[in-house]
């Protein structure tokens, strides 16, 4: 017996207990922690990697409480880091889901992608500098939202293609500006809105009135 009070229908005094089992939800939830933990600093590339595989597996409450015990509250604001370096060749690396914005990024790529989602990701500052060294078959994807612009006219091309698709409307609050600097020496650079679901184009593509 641990002392701790529980309600009448077996529940520990915080509404839950270890034993009880986790749901999709419940997993969903510490995936999102322990993503903004990284981008914080607060967890290696390592230490992501492995705590991400025990919360998708995890299978109790007390499984997931483990996994995010050490990280502070969410009620705590996020601090953003200053600095975060990419150094990629071959494969290819990504920042998604509800990941912490840095002030700054260093990106040198060779043979294979990086994508920053900007979707779900967390922003707590106005402006995102970005140097990038993109090498033959270094490619750039920025997901974008919204309220973010990408500047590029302090970017140096010598090959490769830049795609710019701009998602916001002239009276769209500018909540982040992208910044790229550096050279593109044989990679190409795009930004884009998120890809549209198959419910999505298939709302789209209907035609008004069928289905009415």
């Amino acid at each position: 017996m641990t002392g701790e009070p529980r309600s009448a229908d077996g529940c520990t005094g915080h509404g839950t207990t270890p034993e009880l089992r986790a749901s999709d939800r419940d997993r969903d939830q510490v995936v999102e922690i322990l993503q903004v933990a990284a981008g914080d600093g607060r967890l290696t590339a390592a230490e992501l990697d492995e705590r991400l595989d025990a919360a998708l597996s995890a299978r109790t409450i007390g499984d997931l409480a483990g996994l995010t015990a050490d990280l502070p509250s969410e009620g705590m604001p996020p601090q953003a880091r200053e600095l975060v370096r990419i150094d990629q060749r071959f494969g290819d690396v990504a920042r998604t889901g509800r990941w912490l914005v840095p002030r700054r990024m260093e990106i040198r790529l060779m043979f294979c992608e990086a994508k920053l989602d900007f979707t779900d990701a967390v922003i707590t500052h106005s402006t995102l500098h970005i140097d990038v060294d993109l090498r033959i078959g270094g490619n750039l994807t920025l997901v974008t939202r919204p309220g973010i612009e990408v500047d590029t006219d302090d970017l140096v091309r010598s090959s490769g293609e830049i795609k710019i698709r701009p998602v916001s409307g002239p009276d769209t609050p500018v909540t982040l500006r992208v910044q790229l600097a550096g050279q593109s020496r044989g990679g190409d650079i795009v930004a884009r809105p998120p890809r549209r679901t198959f419910s999505q184009w298939l709302r789209r593509s209907t035609p008004r009135g069928i289905g009415r």
